[in-house]
């Protein structure tokens, strides 16, 4: 599997950071032209395009050799990335006012988007943590990077490209590394999580992960964010962009200590993790408007995607199931019916009268269809040879 490792650079002078934006500036300048040629000659294929660019981007834009195959590879990926998004439907059908957007002018990019650099152009020297990289003033040596620990570990199996990146002023490089993966155990059974936005997760052993303090600090961001838009100045714009990404800094956060203790607990006693397949919920579930802003920044996604991968580093099995009528079937009795969830919190079968808290009913239906999943061999199974 790959991992992303992070580094933050620390530029020993205003000059050496003066240096990395311009370089960055020049590198996606490239790009544009490039893309622009792709898109009106259609040459999306990178060995034709680097033909037909190639000295025009070391000429005009002051480019070196290696930076200007970068740039042109960057354009070819993020045009087959626009072909697989299509194919996949992801922005819409054919004909359909997003994807005829996306379809009718070349791919730009923003004067700070992230830019590859390959061990010709970027050299790492773990033991001192400096760098050497190549910019358009020429390569500029032994700039300190701090990271974490474990970041630095796997840096130290880093392979091929690294990418340069700028956020608010500060510069970051980025790493992807590929970490092998250990063997799926076979699950006792599965931990089942009811994912919310009251609570953010409940595990079918009780446990339950209340929202109330990250949905607080969000309607105090919304608030800060609808102040500083009725300003309309520059500044207000800079604070805007500065408090979203602190927000959404805080919220993956929350969701990787969560993650991290769902696969632990699973880890512990032996078991896979069952999630709901919610795919899609934000176009099916219909909400109040005073309800919407919090449908729409449920990370849920994003909280699924973290508890995988630390699942398939620690080898334990994940899977998805079908979320109709979780909240309404009791995971007693299995009867079903929509009285049956009192509120939000209470769930009381009509049947055999079981009483418990709606999300705990909720996540224990989940955990036994997880089984039952597994069980049926809807998923890959560890192999016993």
């Amino acid at each position: 599997m790959k991992l992303v490792a992070w580094v933050k650079l620390s530029p020993a002078s205003a000059h050496d950071a003066d240096a990395l934006a311009a370089t960055l500036r020049a590198c996606n300048r490239a790009a544009n032209h490039a893309s622009g040629v792709a898109f009106a000659k259609d040459l999306k294929r990178r060995n034709v395009l680097q033909k037909e660019v190639y000295f025009a981007l070391k000429a005009e834009y002051d480019l070196g050799a290696q930076p200007a195959v970068r740039a042109v590879k960057k354009v070819c990926d993020a045009y087959a990335t626009l072909k697989g998004n299509i194919k996949a439907g992801n922005l819409g059908r054919e004909g359909s006012k997003r994807r005829l957007r996306a379809e009718s002018k070349p791919i730009v990019f923003r004067e700070d988007a992230a830019q590859p650099f390959d061990d010709r152009i970027l050299t790492w020297n773990l033991d001192a943590r400096r760098v050497s990289i190549w910019t358009v003033a020429g390569r500029i040596k032994h700039i300190p990077f701090v990271c974490s620990p474990e970041a630095l570990k796997l840096l130290a199996s880093r392979r091929g490209e690294s990418d340069l990146v700028m956020r608010d002023g500060t510069f970051f490089l980025t790493a992807t590394i590929e970490v092998p993966e250990p063997p799926v155990s076979e699950p006792s059974g599965f931990l089942g999580v009811d994912l919310g936005i009251v609570n953010i997760a409940t595990t079918s052993d009780g446990e339950i992960m209340s929202g109330r303090r990250l949905n607080r600090y969000r309607r105090r961001m919304r608030n800060l964010r609808s102040k500083l838009q009725k300003k309309r100045t520059k500044s207000a714009k800079r604070a805007l962009k500065r408090i979203g990404r602190r927000e959404s800094r805080h919220v993956a956060n929350t969701n990787h200590v969560i993650a991290k203790k769902l696969v632990a607990t699973a880890e512990r006693t032996s078991r896979g993790i069952a999630l709901e397949d919610l795919s899609g919920i934000r176009q099916r579930v219909t909400a109040k408007k005073d309800q919407r802003a919090r449908l729409h920044s449920w990370a849920f996604a994003q909280l699924g995607a973290f508890v995988e991968y630390k699942a398939r580093r620690a080898g334990v099995p994940v899977v998805h199931v079908d979320p109709r009528n979780t909240s309404r079937q009791c995971s007693e009795c299995r009867h079903t019916h929509r009285t049956n969830r009192v509120d939000q919190a209470r769930f009381v079968c009509r049947s055999c009268g079981t009483v418990m808290h709606a999300d705990h009913n909720g996540s224990r239906n989940i955990a036994q269809r997880g089984d039952a999943v597994w069980k049926r061999g809807a998923v890959n199974r560890p192999s016993t040879a």
